[in-house]
């Protein structure tokens, strides 16, 4: 069925914030109840393998080019670990992998440790070969959803990754574009892991990696159920800046401006009302800092921030930092929650920041940089900040500064960050 562009859009949009001027006709605001119900319903699966401790499994899709499609995930949680107690009830957690990834085992096993019952999805049309562990200590083997050649194209899978189904497709049909696809699988997968039986469907998260961050970013602005959202490196405003997505972006000529308003996270995320952190680095080439700013700066509900100086990007480092566990936890578990910081001030030669915590902080820094050309090129600075009582403090920014934050760390080396300032 042919949609149109008005369709696609509202498509994206979450049913609640919709008006009468949205669903222009009974026709749309009909296709647009039936898509929201079907997401929101739990799809039908099939296992695959339950033989250890990460098991398989493929659930349905939407339809790509007018036909069925199903989609591959991992799911672990402390049960499949054999961890579990009878009649356990664990938080939940939607993990979305990066560009050129797919499902990873480790990564829903990380979870299950974790206590968290965890499902990883392949948004590529493929399934990963079966997991491997290693033999004395069961820990799953690092990175062996690499390489692609390892993977096998599901006869009915959906779209491929690549930059022309995420890019080109856009115009006529939603059922060859990639982001609709992804965000759908998402969703299902969503629904999909709140109905089995060792989850408590109303603790649940999601989290995903460069573009699965980015696809994070459009199912926390889609779906209200989940109650904590990390994205990691991906952000919206693709178009703007210096993205290595926007020359892709630019190529689509009359249909760009279409890409934007449906696809760029950054014409979704004010609609996001789920507690989300945003992680990033100072000098990601994917998803620069301007852009990442821009996009935190647009989502009305609660928002943290961490920004590291040159952290690097891959799915590895993306899963690694503690916070974003930490933060899930906070609403998911209990936990205490990470720092919170609020707009740093200029005052005279200092800047001062004022924060609420609930684990005292053992540092706090300002990082800045002077340096001109690409931010993904640029070199930073940092210099340990005084904590006193409910206020840090630290020099002033040099004049030549054009970008600057601080950081706070409290005793469990739980790092935070501010906005980011810029000054060009």
């Amino acid at each position: 069925m042919k949609r149109s562009f008005a369709l696609m859009l509202v498509l994206l949009l979450p049913p609640v914030l919709l008006t009468a001027q949205d669903a222009k006709d009974e026709n749309v605001s009909q296709a647009l109840t039936a898509m929201v119900a079907s997401a929101k319903q739990t799809p039908e699966m099939r296992w695959v393998d339950q033989t250890g401790p990460v098991h398989s499994l493929l659930y349905a899709g939407e339809d790509y080019r007018g036909k069925p499609t199903e989609v591959f995930a991992f799911y672990a949680s402390p049960t499949t670990l054999g961890e579990g107690t009878a009649d356990a009830k664990y938080p939940a957690v939607v993990l979305i992998h990066g560009g050129g990834g797919t499902a990873f085992a480790e990564w829903v096993w990380l979870w299950a440790k974790r206590g968290y019952a965890a499902i990883a999805m392949d948004l590529g049309g493929s399934r990963p070969s079966a997991p491997k562990f290693n033999p004395e200590t069961g820990v799953p083997i690092a990175n062996q959803g690499y390489p692609a050649n390892t993977r096998t194209r599901l006869e009915n899978g959906g779209p491929n990754q690549g930059h022309v189904e995420k890019f080109d497709s856009i115009g006529g049909e939603v059922s060859d574009d990639w982001p609709f696809h992804a965000a759908a699988s998402v969703l299902r997968a969503h629904s999909l892991i709140r109905s089995f039986d060792d989850v408590d469907a109303e603790r649940t998260a999601v989290t995903g990696i460069s573009w699965g961050g980015y696809t994070t970013c459009l199912a926390a602005s889609l779906d209200d159920r989940f109650k904590a959202a990390v994205p990691v490196y991906g952000c919206g405003f693709l178009h703007e800046g210096e993205s290595v997505q926007k020359p892709s972006i630019d190529r689509l000529g009359d249909r760009r401006d279409d890409w934007v308003a449906v696809y760029d996270p950054g014409s979704q995320l004010r609609h996001c009302r789920v507690p989300i952190l945003f992680v990033n680095g100072t000098n990601d080439v994917h998803y620069p800092l301007d852009s990442y700013q821009k996009s935190f700066d647009v989502v009305p509900g609660t928002k943290q921030m961490r920004i590291e100086v040159k952290m690097g990007h891959s799915h590895p480092a993306g899963w690694k930092p503690q916070e974003i566990g930490r933060f899930i936890d906070s609403y998911c578990r209990g936990g205490d929650p990470l720092p919170v910081p609020v707009t740093p001030q200029i005052d005279g030669e200092q800047v001062t920041l004022q924060y609420t915590i609930a684990v005292p902080l053992k540092a706090a820094s300002l990082h800045y940089t002077t340096d001109s050309g690409p931010r993904s090129k640029r070199d930073w600075q940092t210099v340990p900040a005084k904590i006193d009582g409910q206020t840090i403090t630290a020099p002033k920014p040099p004049a030549d500064a054009n970008t600057w934050f601080l950081s706070l760390t409290d005793t469990r080396d739980a790092m935070v960050t501010t906005a980011v300032q810029f000054e060009d």
